[in-house]
């Protein structure tokens, strides 16, 4: 019969290890809600193609980390609160969690009954800043992103003059963290050119797709491509703006080092 003999040192090493390991917590899971309207919101079966950044942004984080897209098509800041989907996130907000914001596209537009005046926005984005901090929760406010618009000599124009600024604002005043997806967006269109950016939106020739027999052309919500290129930005914008939860991105999902 063998007597195992354990040295002091040996003794001492195996004791630092039981107790780390009585000691250590698996990282804590969070949620990330998505606030925004069609350019970010999960879409329908009879939609496809087309697609919100936001179905494809799930994919590249690991298991600790849940999205929530509460994001619905053809909202405001001012009706994504008057119909309770803030509410909703408030709600069920938990210390550490994220809120991305991202609204202007419904807010901007006079004869849409969910125009929201310039203050007003500033209002609803202040708001969303504050109930989010309430919680424990970390607002990320995003500008939004950019429609297909080229000039005549093949420039990408702006088309959110009056409501991103705001949004960069809020951002500045509070201290928010800003992505700047207005900005980058254009940069991704100007990248494609006037052609091969219609490749990022919904662009069917008649007969093509059986969701829209007749073709479409739309310069505002994207395709499967589109919305992947879109979310890589966010993506990428988390990571560089240093937020905790760029640790629980899956690197080789994202293509990037």
């Amino acid at each position: 019969m063998k007597i195992i003999q354990l040295t002091g040192y040996k003794l001492t090493l195996i004791g630092v290890v039981v107790l780390a390991s009585a000691f250590w917590l698996p990282p804590s899971k969070v949620t990330v809600y998505l606030a925004g309207d069609s350019t970010m919101a999960n879409k329908e079966a009879k939609a496809h193609p087309e697609t919100g950044w936001g179905m494809p942004f799930i994919a590249f984080f690991d298991s600790t980390v849940r999205v929530d897209n509460k994001a619905k098509n053809g909202r405001s800041t001012s009706s994504f609160i008057s119909e309770g989907l803030w509410k909703s996130i408030t709600d069920s907000l938990q210390a550490g969690d994220y809120v991305l914001i991202q609204f202007g596209h419904n807010d901007e537009v006079a004869s849409k009954s969910t125009f929201t005046s310039q203050p007003d926005f500033e209002k609803n984005l202040l708001r969303m800043v504050n109930e989010t901090r309430a919680k424990g929760a970390i607002p990320v406010l995003i500008t939004p992103v950019a429609r297909r618009k080229f000039d005549a000599s093949g420039i990408v124009k702006e088309t959110h003059e009056d409501y991103a600024p705001i949004v960069r604002a809020v951002a500045a005043s509070q201290n928010v963290p800003l992505i700047d997806l207005d900005k980058e967006s254009i940069e991704l269109l100007q990248n494609f050119g006037v052609e091969d950016s219609k490749m990022l939106f919904n662009y069917l020739s008649p007969g093509q797709n059986p969701n829209y027999p007749q073709g479409r052309t739309d310069d505002t919500h994207f395709s499967e491509l589109g919305a992947r290129k879109v979310a890589e930005i966010v993506l990428k914008d988390i990571r560089s703006l240093r937020l905790s939860l760029a640790d629980r991105i899956v690197i080789s999902n994202l293509g990037i080092k």
